[in-house]
């Protein structure tokens, strides 16, 4: 079954890509910033799959699970929980998230948490984008194991 599924996303991937007309990009080309940005939003849609697939509820209960994995201080401890399984190569992309001058931060994180969470984010965005999904999603899956 797990094989199936690994084929039907590279299909699926391989339709998007030609779909969109999409360029190949390598990976390390991108800014610290950039990888972030599309971390966050492969994480959250990472989590919002987990959450819709607990089953029907409110949308505003389904809303609150998913903020509280999805939040800077959650990341934080996301990413202390999975840092031992990190490769060299991995801890380099955090590292340069987390130390990576942001003109904003988040409302209700402290600083470090807002860090430790923009360097997390730019590993999933590196992953995701230089095709290492099952790797991003072997690290989520520990790191929310890990979380309880």
């Amino acid at each position: 079954m797990e094989e199936d599924i690994r084929q039907d996303m590279d299909e699926f991937q391989e339709y998007v890509i030609r779909k969109l007309q999409l360029k190949e990009q390598d990976a390390d080309g991108y800014s610290t910033l950039v990888l972030a940005y599309m971390g966050d939003c492969v994480y959250e849609l990472f989590i919002r799959t987990k959450v819709v697939n607990e089953g029907n509820m409110q949308v505003s209960k389904m809303h609150k699970k998913s903020a509280r994995l999805v939040k800077a201080s959650a990341q934080a401890q996301m990413v202390c929980a999975i840092m031992e399984m990190l490769t060299d190569a991995e801890k380099r992309v955090y590292k340069r998230g987390r130390n990576a001058k942001s003109v904003t931060m988040a409302k209700n994180a402290s600083m470090m948490d807002y860090r430790m969470a923009t360097g997390f984010e730019a590993l999933i965005g590196y992953l995701y984008l230089s095709g290492q999904r099952e790797r991003m999603v072997e690290l989520i899956c520990a790191g929310l194991e890990k979380m309880g």
